[in-house]
């Protein structure tokens, strides 16, 4: 586990459960944002530096939100039912 100063503060940034849930959500677009350039260039270090922050602001983003709104074309059975070239998500076709 990651170890955390007074400030709930670890190597990767604030402890995600100490953000409200707008910085959470700020902090999941940045790490959205910059993960394919990590995933190029970054060294492997980096790499799994990036992927414990994402798994940490993920994992407290799904424990505030259970019962988040899920699209049907994100489910095995929507997917199914796409035509070719449709889009998972409503609203992005």
């Amino acid at each position: 586990m990651d170890e955390h100063d007074e400030r709930g503060t670890t190597m990767n940034g604030v402890d995600p459960s100490r953000l409200d849930d707008q910085q959470l959500m700020k902090e999941l677009e940045t790490i959205h944002r910059t993960r394919h350039d990590t995933l190029l260039y970054g060294s492997n270090d980096a790499l799994r530096a990036h992927n414990d922050r994402m798994a940490g602001l993920e994992g407290e983003y799904l424990r505030r939100n259970p019962d988040r709104t899920v699209a049907a074309g994100r489910t095995r059975e929507g997917a199914r039912e796409r035509k070719p070239g449709e889009s998972a998500t409503p609203g992005e076709d």
